[in-house]
């Protein structure tokens, strides 16, 4: 199964809404998911996407997973490249790795903007049709 990710934050931080896009191997989509998140920064919201993508996908029964998203910081971090510096995304951080154990594999794979075009989409979405 393949999800792809996106947070969105108008004002960094700001109103933020998450995206996700699941598609099964052969690309066909599955599912799409919105939220508005609240207030947050980029990086939260994205991580905030892998969260939701994580459980969306195991209660599809997910066991193994291809993880798609535009913030090198997320992919860098969960590929073990950079630390995880920030308190904030440290906590988020910990949910994910909690997520992972239900999966007996996950790979983290960037892509650009125009790849994750539907998740981006989503997530701006959420954002703006928000009444907050």
């Amino acid at each position: 199964m393949k999800i792809f990710i996106d947070g969105a934050s108008k004002g960094n931080p700001g109103k933020a809404g998450i995206g996700v896009v699941i598609q099964s191997h052969d690309g066909s989509v599955i599912q799409t998911y919105k939220e508005y998140i609240g207030y947050a920064t980029n990086n939260q919201a994205e991580y905030l996407a892998l969260i939701k993508g994580l459980d969306l996908a195991s209660k599809r029964g997910a066991v193994n997973l291809e993880v798609y998203s535009d913030s090198e910081l997320l992919i860098r971090q969960m590929n073990g490249e950079y630390k995880v510096r920030n308190p904030h995304l440290r906590k988020l951080y910990g949910q994910v790795k909690n997520l992972e154990k239900g999966f007996k594999k996950i790979t983290y794979r960037h892509i650009s903007r125009k790849q994750n075009y539907l998740a981006d989409k989503l997530a701006n979405e959420a954002i703006y049709s928000s009444n907050h």
